[in-house]
């Protein structure tokens, strides 16, 4: 067998035409032709929300993202480097850190904005309206839990901080852990409306 021989079988068609295209400067042009499914382009812009593989995704700052049910949690966590109402720079301080979680503005915003209710003598309402606030929002988290209990609920056994599983038997634990549930639901809500 001689070498030139060796050396033609070793190049296909598609090899020498891709040749030709990269020596005649044509380097978009194709060398073989693919028959099968193609896929239809979709073009998407800023903001749109489209789903796709069994998930949502959006366009944010020219970025193709997924959305998922955390997005919200992210959002209200992740300090901005800007504050919302002054627009000056946030520090990463743990004050920061926490009155944006509650208040969506820094540190300085919310003092300035408490000093003035305490002057106009508006502060204890805001004060209760806060701690109402928050009573409520636990209220709501303790239902939630009672519905979980009531519904899920359903074996007597429990995983202790070390990790061991213990059976418990000999009570209704869970119309016990139901019953105080609602006790203590009622009681904060008498106190929430008094």
């Amino acid at each position: 067998m001689n070498n030139e021989s060796m050396l033609q079988k070793d190049f296909k068609q598609r090899d020498i035409q891709r040749m030709r295209n990269l020596i005649s400067k044509k380097y978009g042009d194709k060398v073989s032709t693919q028959t099968g499914y193609v896929k239809q382009a979709v073009e998407h812009k800023e903001g749109d929300v489209w789903e796709e593989n069994n998930k949502t995704w959006t366009i944010k700052n020219g970025l193709k993202q997924t959305q998922t049910r955390f997005d919200a949690i992210k959002k209200s966590v992740l300090l901005p480097l800007i504050c919302p109402s002054c627009s000056k720079p946030m520090k990463s301080s743990n004050l920061n850190k926490k009155l944006y979680s509650i208040h969506t503005k820094c540190a300085e915003c919310v003092i300035k904005h408490e000093t003035e209710l305490k002057h106009q003598g508006k502060y204890e309402e805001y004060e209760r309206n806060m701690i109402m606030n928050g009573v409520g929002t636990h209220i709501k988290d303790l239902e939630e839990m009672l519905l979980d209990v009531s519904l899920n609920g359903t074996d007597e056994s429990i995983i202790t901080e070390s990790g061991d599983i213990e059976n418990w038997v000999g009570g209704n634990v869970k119309e016990k852990l139901i019953h105080d549930l609602q006790d203590y639901i009622k009681q904060l809500k008498d106190i929430s409306e008094a």
